[in-house]
């Protein structure tokens, strides 16, 4: 390391955590705040696929996921059409020669305790109920005041506060959220013990996904078209995901049936950040979903908030020139994140078109597998391409 830095890390999500416990493990001087007064979560569960597995496993939390966490066999994914009939299957890739899986399920909170655990262990506590009330950026450091009233200085300020960092007005006030056109339905369901792959079902223009979270629990991820973003009162919600995704039968047909006022619904807007870099202004860095947040149908945003955690320690290892160390985060992240963007982007846009049904069963069958290994092919390359030589 060349350097001990004061460095506060603002938003306690996935980014926020692992950006902590990377930044801690390597001597830095580290300060978490969290504005939430208690720790919330806007989704029942999260599907970790194996690059964002090997970034947990150098974060030292690789084990206490799996053991609470719900590994797919084989990395598993058939393809179904709406009614429940068999499209394709397709197999996710391991990494470390097959020692890390596929795929785990987990539930979003199962998450975060794991998380906090490490960061306890490497001696960072998180401040709830704690913000950014005023930063000066100047030459030399940043000056922060926090909701607390307190006053210190920082050598970096990380924010992971998420879609709609409050930061981002420093580093990049002309950037706006952008809207996706699309909605998701979620639902968290007792586990059939039956029940064990991740299962993707096509619909006439939604897509709705199941996914096993823990030996008890699976969630539901229903997709639609929503181009006018429309508002849904909370108390409708169990009715409206039910008519969204009536269409649907086969396994999803039983867990739709079940959902009533008394069951976990939530609905979400699907928001993306696209900016481009740099992804910092003086002494402020944005990561995670800050910076790239994206559409959820490749499954990516944990990864690459995960990653941008490792990446940012090893910039700050490598050189001793703060510019030059975000600089290089920037060069070596944003190709990466980018194409996780578009690629999920553009599988989102397919998947809402109204096709002929056979056709695009025959499409799946000749290039479903081919797109997965062609995508985690293209994130290795690109992580090569952009690594320092």
């Amino acid at each position: 390391m060349t350097a001990r830095r004061r460095i506060l890390v603002s938003g306690a999500g996935i980014a926020g955590c692992a950006a902590a416990i990377a930044l801690a493990e390597r001597g830095h001087d580290l300060r978490l705040i969290e504005r939430q007064q208690e720790w919330a979560f806007a989704s029942s569960g999260i599907f970790l696929y194996s690059n964002a597995l090997v970034s947990l496993e150098a974060l030292g939390a690789l084990d206490e996921v799996l053991a609470a966490g719900f590994v797919v066999p084989q990395g598993r994914n058939p393809y179904l059409d709406h009614r429940g009939e068999a499209i394709v299957t397709t197999y996710y890739p391991t990494a470390a020669g097959g020692r890390i899986p596929a795929i785990v399920g987990i539930k979003r909170a199962e998450l975060h305790r794991i998380l906090a655990a490490r960061l306890s262990a490497v001696g960072v506590r998180v401040e709830l109920g704690t913000t950014i009330a005023d930063l000066v950026d100047d030459a030399e450091a940043a000056r922060v005041t926090t909701s607390d009233g307190s006053l210190h200085t920082y050598d970096l300020v990380v924010s992971g506060e998420g879609l709609r960092s409050p930061l981002r007005q420093h580093v990049a006030p002309e950037v706006e959220v952008r809207y996706s056109g699309f909605g998701i339905w979620r639902s968290i369901h007792e586990r059939p013990t039956d029940l064990t792959d991740k299962i993707m079902q096509m619909g006439i223009g939604t897509r709705l996904g199941i996914m096993p979270i823990s030996d008890d629990w699976l969630y539901t991820f229903g997709t639609v078209s929503d181009p006018d973003k429309t508002r849904h009162a909370r108390d409708e919600w169990p009715r409206l995901m039910r008519e969204a995704l009536a269409e649907h039968h086969g396994p999803a047909r039983a867990l739709l049936d079940e959902i009533g006022t008394h069951s976990d619904v939530l609905y979400t807007a699907v928001e993306e950040v696209v900016l481009p870099l740099p992804w910092h202004r003086g002494h402020v860095l944005l990561i995670g979903d800050a910076a790239h947040a994206g559409t959820p149908f490749m499954g990516q945003g944990g990864a690459m908030a995960l990653e941008d955690a490792l990446v940012l320690a090893e910039c700050l290892d490598r050189e001793g020139h703060l510019e030059a160390a975000l600089t290089l985060f920037g060069r070596r992240r944003e190709p990466v994140c980018r194409f996780a963007q578009d690629v999920s982007r553009a599988v989102g846009e397919s998947g809402a078109q109204v096709r002929d049904a056979s056709v695009r069963r025959e499409e799946m069958r000749a290039g479903a597998q081919d797109a997965v290994d062609s995508f985690y092919a293209e994130l290795d390359r690109l992580r090569a391409e952009t690594a320092p030589g």
